[in-house]
């Protein structure tokens, strides 16, 4: 195969994986990218104050189309008013997670706004993953420490609708007075598509969710779009540039200056969400998309599958590597050995697994009710496959592009037809070719270490699905 053409079809999969689709990205976002990914598990609950991260006085926008308010916020204010103490989530990909970007500023201004107030704030940001994983964490990084306000992006991380409104319902579910807002982020490709009046297709389908719920969204990317059309701002550049804002490194992930943009436009809004609107029980319209992912979950590994021989469990914080991802697994279980199994029942649509790649990752084989199952990727931006009987692949890999000489949080989820189901997976003693994985700008930790990669290694940290457990 033509070499530029291989390049290309790799950076491709690389994209596919951050949940990124769009080919307006240049071969040197890609070490950008994967430095942006490999972040670990962060604190859940953060201090916005801590990192002595000032309050931002946002610049003045008067445009109505960045914040749709629809039934706002109605409960979160009318608790904060009267001095009531709450608790804030966030819940997104690398861009909510990371430090700069727009939560933690955010943070601060909400804060601001009532500083006798008693607030508690969570990061529920983990890299590289979209709606289809969030629904599956919600429960334990979220719902179970009882938020009043619930922001959740993940407009450029795959925007997959079926787990967002999966998200939206497991929440009202729980409690029918957590009030929520959409944030919608940007990579360059989408600022182009602000910048000319219009919304990218993907943030077209939240905003029918958002519609369909009647809950608040914000396009936190129009300031910065129209700066950059104005010829004030450079949405991606690795230099200061004299006289204009730098909004990115890598056209994705905002840097000081352009995370206090994202999160200035989240200040506006909450400013004018704050007026009006008496408290309400909001109520579960009819399912508009799909309604499986509102029975997301996650499990502890034993919790649900029985082990054979060669598994072990290990602690990651008592791990060089793996101590980073303590805050997602309090456990893994670990095997190396070719033919190591694990298995379990459940009764619903989909299974998957969340785990850690690495150097040393391997491949495994998947049975169905008794039957070995390909795999066929279902949408792009997402990790979803479906089982299928003829051109998927056979193995599911775990090891990526991400994974030279780096430890990452990933994940994979299978949709099935709706039942019950008995499920095994099984390492492969088969080896993905992880030279070529890697490409040619990767070549140096393999090649100097060949016998740390040549490895069938599985850390898995949880069990994913959408159903019913069954032992």
């Amino acid at each position: 195969m033509n070499k530029d053409i291989t390049m290309n079809l790799r950076y491709c999969i690389l994209l596919f994986a951050a949940g990124i689709t769009t080919t307006a990205f240049s071969q040197q976002n890609r070490e950008q990218l994967i430095a942006a990914s490999q972040a670990g598990a962060s604190p859940l609950f953060f201090d916005p104050a801590a990192g002595e991260i000032p309050v931002i006085q946002p610049p003045a926008f008067d445009n109505t189309k960045e914040c749709t308010v629809r039934n706002g916020l109605p409960n979160f204010f009318n608790k904060v008013r009267p001095g009531k103490p709450v608790t804030i989530a966030y819940i997104g990909g690398s861009i909510t997670q990371g430090v700069h970007c727009y939560r933690t500023s955010s943070a601060r201004f909400i804060q601001s706004m009532y500083p006798s107030v008693k607030m508690q704030f969570i990061n529920a940001g983990v890299s590289g993953t979209g709606t289809d994983l969030g629904a599956c964490r919600l429960y334990e990084q979220v719902t179970q420490h009882h938020p009043d306000l619930v922001f959740i992006e993940f407009a450029v991380n795959g925007a997959y609708k079926e787990g967002m409104e999966g998200i939206i319902r497991q929440l009202w579910k729980a409690d029918p007075n957590i009030d929520i807002c959409l944030l919608y982020t940007a990579h360059n490709e989408h600022a182009r598509i602000y910048a000319a009046g219009q919304i990218p297709d993907n943030v077209k389908g939240l905003e029918t969710i958002a519609d369909h719920y009647k809950v608040p969204s914000i396009h936190m990317a129009l300031l910065p779009a129209l700066l950059e059309q104005e010829g004030k701002l450079v949405w991606k550049s690795d230099n200061k540039t004299p006289g204009k804002i730098v909004f990115s490194n890598d056209g994705i992930h905002p840097i000081t200056e352009g995370g206090d943009l994202y999160a200035g436009a989240i200040a506006r809004s909450m400013q004018t969400l704050q007026t009006g609107a008496t408290p309400q029980k909001h109520t579960l319209p009819a399912v508009l998309y799909s309604a499986s992912w509102e029975e997301a979950k996650m499990l502890s590994p034993q919790e649900l599958a029985t082990f054979s021989n060669g598994w072990e469990k290990i602690t990651p914080k008592d791990s060089v590597y793996l101590k980073q991802f303590a805050g997602w697994f309090p456990y893994i279980m670990k095997a190396e050995q070719p033919g190591a199994s694990f298995s379990f029942k459940f009764k619903g649509t989909m299974f998957g697994i969340f785990d850690i790649g690495g150097p040393e990752s391997g491949q495994m084989e998947i049975e169905v009710d008794g039957k070995p199952a390909k795999l066929k990727p279902m949408l792009p931006g997402t990790r979803l496959s479906e089982v299928t009987a003829a051109d998927g692949r056979a193995l599911l890999d775990r090891f990526s592009f991400f994974c030279n000489n780096r430890y990452r949080g990933q994940f994979e989820c299978i949709k099935v037809e709706p039942g019950v189901h008995t499920v095994t997976m099984k390492i492969s003693a088969a080896k993905a070719d992880k030279r070529n994985v890697l490409g040619e700008k990767q070549l140096a930790d393999i090649s100097v270490n060949p016998a740390k990669y040549d490895r069938t290694v599985v850390y898995l940290g949880k069990i994913l699905l959408c159903g019913t457990p069954l032992n």
